[in-house]
Protein backbone atom coordinates (compact mmCIF):
# COMPACT_ATOMS: atom_id res chain seq x y z
CA UNK A 1 0.00 0.00 0.00
CA UNK A 2 1.06 3.32 -1.01
CA UNK A 3 1.90 5.47 1.73
CA UNK A 4 -0.67 8.27 0.83
CA UNK A 5 -3.16 5.39 0.81
CA UNK A 6 -2.04 4.15 4.12
CA UNK A 7 -2.14 7.36 5.97
CA UNK A 8 -5.69 8.08 3.81
CA UNK A 9 -6.91 4.49 5.50
CA UNK A 10 -5.73 6.03 8.90
CA UNK A 11 -7.29 8.60 8.54
CA UNK A 12 -10.82 7.05 7.71
CA UNK A 13 -10.41 4.50 10.65
CA UNK A 14 -9.57 7.44 13.38
CA UNK A 15 -12.95 8.87 12.51
CA UNK A 16 -14.66 6.12 13.71
CA UNK A 17 -18.50 6.39 13.65
CA UNK A 18 -20.44 3.69 11.60
CA UNK A 19 -18.71 1.91 9.49
CA UNK A 20 -20.63 1.03 6.18
CA UNK A 21 -20.66 4.60 5.06
CA UNK A 22 -16.90 4.42 5.41
CA UNK A 23 -16.91 0.73 3.32
CA UNK A 24 -19.05 2.55 0.78
CA UNK A 25 -16.19 5.39 0.14
CA UNK A 26 -13.93 2.71 -0.55
CA UNK A 27 -16.07 0.77 -2.87
CA UNK A 28 -16.64 3.53 -5.00
CA UNK A 29 -13.09 5.13 -5.58
CA UNK A 30 -9.68 3.52 -6.53
CA UNK A 31 -8.01 3.68 -3.20
CA UNK A 32 -8.35 5.21 0.25
CA UNK A 33 -6.53 8.40 -1.08
CA UNK A 34 -8.84 8.56 -4.20
CA UNK A 35 -11.55 8.39 -1.27
CA UNK A 36 -10.21 11.17 1.15
CA UNK A 37 -9.66 13.16 -1.70
CA UNK A 38 -13.78 13.06 -2.77
CA UNK A 39 -13.58 15.93 0.03
CA UNK A 40 -16.38 16.96 2.29
CA UNK A 41 -19.26 16.73 -0.15
CA UNK A 42 -18.26 13.25 -1.21
CA UNK A 43 -18.22 12.28 1.98
CA UNK A 44 -21.77 13.11 3.04
CA UNK A 45 -22.55 11.87 -0.18
CA UNK A 46 -21.37 8.33 0.92
CA UNK A 47 -23.09 8.43 4.11
CA UNK A 48 -20.65 10.50 6.58
CA UNK A 49 -22.30 12.31 9.53
CA UNK A 50 -21.16 15.55 10.37
CA UNK A 51 -19.08 14.28 13.57
CA UNK A 52 -17.47 11.88 10.62
CA UNK A 53 -16.55 15.06 8.42
CA UNK A 54 -15.10 16.83 10.83
CA UNK A 55 -12.77 14.41 12.07
CA UNK A 56 -11.35 13.34 8.63
CA UNK A 57 -10.68 17.67 7.96
CA UNK A 58 -8.98 17.27 11.06
CA UNK A 59 -7.34 14.10 11.59
CA UNK A 60 -5.88 13.92 15.24
CA UNK A 61 -1.94 13.60 14.06
CA UNK A 62 -0.50 12.04 17.31
CA UNK A 63 -3.30 8.59 16.91
CA UNK A 64 -1.98 8.68 12.78
CA UNK A 65 1.70 9.01 13.82
CA UNK A 66 1.58 6.33 16.53
CA UNK A 67 -0.02 4.70 13.69
CA UNK A 68 2.66 4.84 11.33
CA UNK A 69 5.15 4.27 13.66
CA UNK A 70 3.62 0.64 14.68
CA UNK A 71 3.05 -0.18 11.08
CA UNK A 72 6.83 0.78 10.47
CA UNK A 73 7.85 -2.63 13.10
CA UNK A 74 8.19 -5.82 11.01
CA UNK A 75 5.25 -8.02 10.72
CA UNK A 76 3.10 -5.35 11.20
CA UNK A 77 0.45 -4.89 8.77
CA UNK A 78 -2.89 -2.73 7.76
CA UNK A 79 -5.48 -4.97 5.47
CA UNK A 80 -8.40 -2.31 4.32
CA UNK A 81 -11.50 -3.18 3.09
CA UNK A 82 -10.53 -2.15 -0.75
CA UNK A 83 -7.40 -4.81 -0.27
CA UNK A 84 -7.47 -7.95 -1.70
CA UNK A 85 -5.62 -9.38 0.89
CA UNK A 86 -8.76 -8.84 3.14
CA UNK A 87 -10.07 -12.19 4.29
CA UNK A 88 -12.86 -13.55 2.01
CA UNK A 89 -14.67 -15.20 5.11
CA UNK A 90 -14.51 -12.04 6.64
CA UNK A 91 -15.73 -9.66 3.87
CA UNK A 92 -18.81 -12.41 4.14
CA UNK A 93 -19.47 -11.78 7.87
CA UNK A 94 -21.32 -10.15 10.10
CA UNK A 95 -20.49 -5.87 9.58
CA UNK A 96 -17.41 -6.72 8.17
CA UNK A 97 -14.71 -4.10 9.81
CA UNK A 98 -13.16 -0.90 7.70
CA UNK A 99 -9.49 -2.33 8.64
CA UNK A 100 -7.46 -4.67 10.06
CA UNK A 101 -4.31 -4.28 11.78
CA UNK A 102 -2.35 -7.70 12.28
CA UNK A 103 0.74 -8.43 13.88
CA UNK A 104 2.22 -11.81 12.34
CA UNK A 105 1.21 -13.38 9.29
CA UNK A 106 -1.88 -11.81 7.51
CA UNK A 107 -2.16 -15.02 5.29
CA UNK A 108 -3.51 -16.37 8.05
CA UNK A 109 -6.64 -15.18 7.95
CA UNK A 110 -7.23 -17.01 4.97
CA UNK A 111 -6.82 -20.43 7.04
CA UNK A 112 -9.60 -22.30 8.09
CA UNK A 113 -10.25 -21.02 11.56
CA UNK A 114 -12.46 -23.01 14.04
CA UNK A 115 -13.34 -20.56 16.95
CA UNK A 116 -13.07 -21.97 20.83
CA UNK A 117 -14.91 -19.43 23.00
CA UNK A 118 -16.03 -19.37 26.51
CA UNK A 119 -16.35 -17.95 29.82
CA UNK A 120 -13.56 -15.89 31.50
CA UNK A 121 -14.20 -17.79 34.78
CA UNK A 122 -14.08 -21.00 33.50
CA UNK A 123 -13.98 -23.62 35.81
CA UNK A 124 -11.13 -26.65 35.24
CA UNK A 125 -12.85 -28.61 33.67
CA UNK A 126 -13.43 -26.09 30.80
CA UNK A 127 -10.45 -25.02 30.50
CA UNK A 128 -9.21 -28.41 30.16
CA UNK A 129 -11.73 -29.01 27.30
CA UNK A 130 -10.95 -25.80 25.51
CA UNK A 131 -7.59 -27.58 25.84
CA UNK A 132 -8.47 -30.89 24.43
CA UNK A 133 -10.52 -29.04 21.50
CA UNK A 134 -8.22 -26.86 20.08
CA UNK A 135 -5.30 -29.10 20.54
CA UNK A 136 -7.07 -31.81 18.23
CA UNK A 137 -8.24 -28.36 15.93
CA UNK A 138 -4.36 -27.65 15.51
CA UNK A 139 -3.81 -31.46 14.91
CA UNK A 140 -6.16 -31.41 12.19
CA UNK A 141 -4.62 -28.29 10.20
CA UNK A 142 -7.49 -25.38 11.50
CA UNK A 143 -6.60 -22.41 13.34
CA UNK A 144 -7.87 -21.76 16.49
CA UNK A 145 -9.81 -18.37 16.61
CA UNK A 146 -10.28 -16.80 20.15
CA UNK A 147 -10.72 -13.37 21.34
CA UNK A 148 -7.01 -13.49 23.65
CA UNK A 149 -9.09 -13.22 27.22
CA UNK A 150 -9.07 -14.97 30.14
CA UNK A 151 -10.54 -18.49 31.04
CA UNK A 152 -11.14 -20.76 28.17
CA UNK A 153 -10.22 -18.23 25.29
CA UNK A 154 -6.06 -18.73 27.49
CA UNK A 155 -6.61 -22.34 27.70
CA UNK A 156 -7.39 -22.49 23.90
CA UNK A 157 -4.74 -19.80 22.25
CA UNK A 158 -1.89 -21.60 24.88
CA UNK A 159 -3.08 -25.10 23.45
CA UNK A 160 -2.70 -24.66 20.02
CA UNK A 161 0.30 -23.08 19.94
CA UNK A 162 2.36 -25.83 22.16
CA UNK A 163 0.78 -28.25 19.30
CA UNK A 164 2.59 -26.44 16.86
CA UNK A 165 -0.59 -25.14 15.23
CA UNK A 166 -2.13 -21.95 14.46
CA UNK A 167 -3.69 -19.29 16.19
CA UNK A 168 -5.70 -16.01 15.75
CA UNK A 169 -6.56 -13.55 18.26
CA UNK A 170 -8.96 -11.41 17.94
CA UNK A 171 -8.51 -8.08 20.05
CA UNK A 172 -10.74 -5.34 21.51
CA UNK A 173 -7.56 -3.27 22.15
CA UNK A 174 -5.12 -1.74 19.81
CA UNK A 175 -2.78 -4.30 18.55
CA UNK A 176 -0.17 -3.72 20.70
CA UNK A 177 -2.20 -3.88 23.80
CA UNK A 178 -2.05 -6.95 25.79
CA UNK A 179 -5.19 -7.78 27.07
CA UNK A 180 -5.57 -8.95 30.51
CA UNK A 181 -1.93 -7.46 31.12
CA UNK A 182 -1.15 -11.04 32.46
CA UNK A 183 -1.69 -12.15 29.03
CA UNK A 184 0.97 -10.11 27.93
CA UNK A 185 3.46 -13.02 27.26
CA UNK A 186 0.75 -14.95 25.20
CA UNK A 187 0.28 -11.82 23.41
CA UNK A 188 3.86 -11.78 22.09
CA UNK A 189 4.04 -15.14 20.94
CA UNK A 190 0.73 -15.30 18.66
CA UNK A 191 2.69 -12.14 17.41
CA UNK A 192 5.33 -14.79 16.53
CA UNK A 193 3.70 -17.63 15.50
CA UNK A 194 0.10 -16.57 14.56
CA UNK A 195 -1.88 -13.57 14.26
CA UNK A 196 -3.26 -10.48 16.33
CA UNK A 197 -6.04 -9.00 14.70
CA UNK A 198 -7.52 -5.83 15.83
CA UNK A 199 -9.73 -2.80 13.84
CA UNK A 200 -8.89 -0.46 16.37
CA UNK A 201 -5.31 1.73 16.36
CA UNK A 202 -2.76 0.95 17.99
CA UNK A 203 -2.60 2.64 21.41
CA UNK A 204 -6.43 1.94 22.03
CA UNK A 205 -7.08 0.60 25.31
CA UNK A 206 -10.10 -1.78 27.12
CA UNK A 207 -12.81 -0.19 26.43
CA UNK A 208 -16.03 -2.42 27.72
CA UNK A 209 -18.31 -1.56 24.59
CA UNK A 210 -14.72 -2.85 22.20
CA UNK A 211 -14.99 -6.49 23.56
CA UNK A 212 -18.98 -7.24 22.05
CA UNK A 213 -18.19 -5.59 18.98
CA UNK A 214 -14.86 -7.95 18.14
CA UNK A 215 -16.93 -10.78 18.73
CA UNK A 216 -18.48 -10.09 14.64
CA UNK A 217 -14.57 -10.22 13.63
CA UNK A 218 -14.05 -13.60 15.32
CA UNK A 219 -17.37 -15.28 14.28
CA UNK A 220 -16.90 -13.45 10.70
CA UNK A 221 -12.96 -15.28 10.44
CA UNK A 222 -14.90 -18.54 11.62
CA UNK A 223 -15.93 -21.06 9.86
CA UNK A 224 -17.47 -22.67 12.78
CA UNK A 225 -17.31 -21.22 16.64
CA UNK A 226 -17.40 -23.56 19.65
CA UNK A 227 -18.77 -22.56 22.89
CA UNK A 228 -17.33 -24.40 25.90
CA UNK A 229 -18.71 -22.84 28.82
CA UNK A 230 -20.78 -20.02 28.75
CA UNK A 231 -23.08 -18.78 31.33
CA UNK A 232 -26.72 -17.06 29.97
CA UNK A 233 -25.46 -13.75 29.38
CA UNK A 234 -21.87 -13.72 27.97
CA UNK A 235 -19.80 -12.91 25.35
CA UNK A 236 -19.27 -16.32 24.15
CA UNK A 237 -22.98 -16.02 23.35
CA UNK A 238 -23.01 -12.98 21.05
CA UNK A 239 -20.49 -14.22 19.19
CA UNK A 240 -21.96 -17.66 18.62
CA UNK A 241 -25.40 -15.47 17.52
CA UNK A 242 -23.21 -13.60 15.26
CA UNK A 243 -22.11 -16.79 13.52
CA UNK A 244 -25.48 -18.41 13.23
CA UNK A 245 -26.02 -15.32 11.60
CA UNK A 246 -23.62 -15.28 9.18
CA UNK A 247 -24.41 -19.30 8.55
CA UNK A 248 -22.08 -20.70 10.26
CA UNK A 249 -21.62 -23.91 12.22
CA UNK A 250 -22.36 -23.60 16.21
CA UNK A 251 -21.73 -25.79 18.50
CA UNK A 252 -21.84 -25.97 22.44
CA UNK A 253 -21.02 -28.81 24.71
CA UNK A 254 -23.02 -29.88 26.96
CA UNK A 255 -22.39 -30.06 30.65
CA UNK A 256 -23.99 -30.69 34.59
CA UNK A 257 -27.64 -28.79 34.98
CA UNK A 258 -25.80 -27.58 38.12
CA UNK A 259 -23.13 -25.82 36.69
CA UNK A 260 -24.59 -22.29 35.57
CA UNK A 261 -21.98 -22.06 33.15
CA UNK A 262 -23.24 -24.90 31.11
CA UNK A 263 -27.20 -22.80 31.11
CA UNK A 264 -25.46 -20.93 28.04
CA UNK A 265 -24.25 -23.64 26.07
CA UNK A 266 -27.85 -25.32 26.89
CA UNK A 267 -29.34 -22.71 25.66
CA UNK A 268 -27.79 -22.40 22.40
CA UNK A 269 -28.47 -26.06 21.95
CA UNK A 270 -32.08 -25.43 22.44
CA UNK A 271 -31.88 -22.58 19.73
CA UNK A 272 -30.39 -25.49 17.39
CA UNK A 273 -26.84 -25.45 17.85
CA UNK A 274 -24.90 -28.97 17.43
CA UNK A 275 -24.32 -30.60 20.54
CA UNK A 276 -20.69 -32.18 20.36
CA UNK A 277 -19.23 -34.18 22.86
CA UNK A 278 -15.91 -35.44 20.72
CA UNK A 279 -13.72 -32.85 18.38
CA UNK A 280 -14.09 -34.83 15.34
CA UNK A 281 -17.97 -33.90 15.67
CA UNK A 282 -16.63 -30.53 14.82
CA UNK A 283 -13.74 -31.01 12.11
CA UNK A 284 -16.10 -33.39 10.13
CA UNK A 285 -18.88 -31.00 10.02
CA UNK A 286 -16.60 -28.25 8.48
CA UNK A 287 -14.77 -30.31 6.23
CA UNK A 288 -16.58 -29.13 2.76
CA UNK A 289 -16.72 -24.86 4.63
CA UNK A 290 -12.97 -25.63 4.07
CA UNK A 291 -12.75 -26.80 1.21
CA UNK A 292 -14.79 -23.94 -0.24
CA UNK A 293 -12.17 -21.50 1.41
CA UNK A 294 -9.13 -23.03 -0.46
CA UNK A 295 -11.22 -22.34 -3.41
CA UNK A 296 -11.70 -18.87 -2.15
CA UNK A 297 -8.18 -18.43 -2.02
CA UNK A 298 -7.43 -20.17 -5.08
CA UNK A 299 -9.25 -17.27 -6.96
CA UNK A 300 -7.43 -14.61 -4.56
CA UNK A 301 -4.10 -16.10 -6.18
CA UNK A 302 -5.16 -15.67 -9.41
CA UNK A 303 -4.96 -19.91 -10.75
CA UNK A 304 -6.85 -21.94 -11.11
CA UNK A 305 -7.63 -25.07 -8.92
CA UNK A 306 -6.48 -28.28 -10.29
CA UNK A 307 -9.60 -30.66 -10.35
CA UNK A 308 -8.99 -33.14 -12.71
CA UNK A 309 -8.98 -36.40 -10.84
CA UNK A 310 -7.86 -38.57 -13.90
CA UNK A 311 -4.36 -38.05 -12.86
CA UNK A 312 -4.70 -39.16 -9.65
CA UNK A 313 -2.15 -41.20 -7.10
CA UNK A 314 -3.79 -44.27 -5.65
CA UNK A 315 -0.78 -43.53 -2.72
CA UNK A 316 -1.25 -39.46 -2.69
CA UNK A 317 -2.31 -36.50 -4.60
CA UNK A 318 -1.37 -35.84 -8.17
CA UNK A 319 1.28 -33.23 -8.80
CA UNK A 320 0.39 -29.59 -9.78
CA UNK A 321 0.17 -28.74 -13.66
CA UNK A 322 3.55 -28.40 -15.06
CA UNK A 323 5.03 -25.04 -15.47
CA UNK A 324 2.74 -22.94 -12.63
CA UNK A 325 4.60 -21.50 -9.59
CA UNK A 326 2.43 -24.53 -7.62
CA UNK A 327 4.51 -26.87 -9.71
CA UNK A 328 8.03 -25.33 -8.71
CA UNK A 329 6.92 -25.82 -5.48
CA UNK A 330 5.83 -29.22 -5.34
CA UNK A 331 8.68 -29.93 -6.86
CA UNK A 332 10.78 -28.17 -4.21
CA UNK A 333 9.17 -30.37 -1.54
CA UNK A 334 9.46 -33.96 -0.78
CA UNK A 335 8.48 -36.32 2.26
CA UNK A 336 10.95 -35.01 4.50
CA UNK A 337 9.61 -31.59 5.99
CA UNK A 338 11.57 -28.07 4.63
CA UNK A 339 11.77 -25.32 6.63
CA UNK A 340 10.24 -22.22 4.67
CA UNK A 341 13.40 -20.03 4.51
CA UNK A 342 14.67 -23.39 2.92
CA UNK A 343 12.06 -23.14 0.43
CA UNK A 344 11.89 -19.46 -0.62
CA UNK A 345 15.91 -20.44 -1.34
CA UNK A 346 14.81 -23.44 -4.01
CA UNK A 347 11.92 -21.61 -5.49
CA UNK A 348 13.20 -17.88 -5.58
CA UNK A 349 9.63 -17.11 -4.99
CA UNK A 350 9.04 -14.18 -2.21
CA UNK A 351 8.09 -15.35 1.13
CA UNK A 352 4.74 -13.21 1.00
CA UNK A 353 3.98 -15.58 -2.16
CA UNK A 354 5.64 -18.44 -0.84
CA UNK A 355 3.08 -18.48 1.70
CA UNK A 356 -0.45 -18.20 0.33
CA UNK A 357 0.20 -20.81 -2.03
CA UNK A 358 1.52 -23.30 0.76
CA UNK A 359 -1.51 -22.67 2.48
CA UNK A 360 -3.70 -22.69 -0.67
CA UNK A 361 -1.65 -26.39 -1.12
CA UNK A 362 -2.25 -27.39 2.50
CA UNK A 363 -6.13 -26.66 2.20
CA UNK A 364 -6.00 -28.69 -0.86
CA UNK A 365 -4.99 -31.79 0.66
CA UNK A 366 -1.40 -31.68 -1.06
CA UNK A 367 1.10 -30.98 1.79
CA UNK A 368 1.34 -30.77 5.53
CA UNK A 369 2.28 -28.47 7.71
CA UNK A 370 4.14 -29.57 11.76
CA UNK A 371 6.11 -27.04 13.74
CA UNK A 372 6.73 -24.43 10.53
CA UNK A 373 7.89 -27.49 7.87
CA UNK A 374 6.21 -28.30 4.99
CA UNK A 375 6.27 -31.74 3.68
CA UNK A 376 4.17 -33.53 0.96
CA UNK A 377 1.27 -35.66 2.14
CA UNK A 378 2.41 -39.27 1.55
Amino acid sequence: MHDSDSTALLALIACGGPVAPRRRLLETTTAPAAALALGPCGWRAAGLGEAQVALLRSPEPAAIERARTWLAEPGHHLIGWHDPDYPALLRRGPSPPLALFVAGDPAYLWHPTVAVVGSRGATPGGRDNAARFARAFAKAGFAVGSGLAAGIDTAAHRAALDAGGLTVAVLGTGPDIAYPPSNRGLHAAIATAGALVSEHLPGTGARREHFPSRNRILAGLSLGTVVIEAAERSGALITARLAAEAGREVFALPGSIHNPLARGCHRLIREGAALVEAEHEVTAALAAVATQLAADLRVRLGTPIHTDTDDASPVGPSAPPAGTDERRVWTALGTDPVAMDELVVRTGLTPAGLSSMLLAMELEGRIVTQHGRYSRIR
